[in-house]
């Protein structure tokens, strides 16, 4: 479905350009084949995740000429300044071998709510009015009151984690009612840290008390002739309220099978049933806190 393969997204935070190569093949190598396949299946938006200068370097050379993807990119938080935080922006930019990107993220809603949060938020305007962006944003957790952050700052766009197993967002009517603010939304965390892949014997030791919620998803998946991964996918890609669903991958191979199952039609399966509401399986936070 061209629509759905038109609100994918891919984010860079997997490519891993400073790791050892994978199955013999140089990390660039693999990252330059995935955004090709991402390039040639008609990708919108790319999230370039935190990296290091010289992989960021590298980034901008594998990038296709001219580059094909929206690119947003994330500032340094506002307890730096906001001189240090445009440095960064426009060193990050020169890196990438690009003057403009689509959307600059503040790095999260508890930032903005800083008392240094104000003056990032009004030089992130005053980037957009001078053309370096053309928009800016916030990414959230669900806890973050993310309504009452939109109605402060009036962002243009929120990235927030959804999927079929975190439905809380869409639940509450949070990203309908920011979706009719004229907010666009980017849905991350669409695979819920994989868990939705983890068999329940091999789900980490803290997130056992959801395990029977994650067993019967995937039951109910199995039952209705689909995988883990078209259903992820397939329920992210047909909510209405979102603009963009970034997915991240390591391999042109994984790649290649996210775009495959995009580009099927979604899966016929009672969403409601899956949501889980375990606050730690639930939470990243708590996932690295474990």
């Amino acid at each position: 479905m061209i629509s759905n393969i038109n609100k994918l997204g891919l984010g860079s935070g997997q490519f891993g350009l400073d790791q050892q190569p994978v199955r013999g093949r140089p990390r660039d190598v693999e990252a330059r084949d995935i955004l090709a396949i991402a390039e040639r299946s008609g990708l919108g938006v790319m999230e370039v995740g935190r990296h290091s200068n010289s992989e960021e370097i590298t980034l901008g050379q594998i990038l296709p000429k001219p580059n094909a993807f929206r690119l947003t990119v994330t500032t340094v938080r506002p307890d730096r300044g906001p001189d240090l935080a445009e440095a960064e922006i426009h060193a990050q930019l020169a890196r990438l071998g690009v003057s403009q990107v689509d959307a600059i993220l503040a790095p999260s809603a508890t930032d903005m709510f800083s008392p240094n949060g104000p003056a990032l938020w009004d030089r992130l305007r005053s980037l957009k009015d001078r053309g370096i962006t053309k928009k800016i944003g916030v990414s959230v957790y669900a806890s973050d009151d993310p309504v009452g952050l939109a109605k402060r700052f009036k962002p243009d766009v929120i990235q927030a984690p959804a999927s079929l197993l975190d439905q809380r967002m869409l639940v509450d009517g949070t990203l309908s009612e920011l979706a009719g603010m004229g907010i666009e939304i980017h849905l991350r965390s669409i695979f819920l840290n994989g868990l939705l892949f983890l068999p329940p014997d091999r789900a980490p030791s803290h997130l056992k008390a959801a395990a029977g919620r994650i067993s019967r998803a995937r039951r109910l998946i199995a039952e209705g002739r689909s995988d883990p991964l078209q259903a992820a996918l397939g329920f992210a890609l047909s909510r209405p309220e979102a603009s963009a669903v970034l997915v991240g991958v390591a391999s042109a191979s994984e790649m290649s099978a996210v775009v495959a199952a995009a580009m099927s039609p979604p899966p016929d399966l009672d969403w409601d049933e899956m949501a889980i509401d375990d606050p730690v399986a639930l939470d990243p936070r708590a996932w690295a806190a474990a």
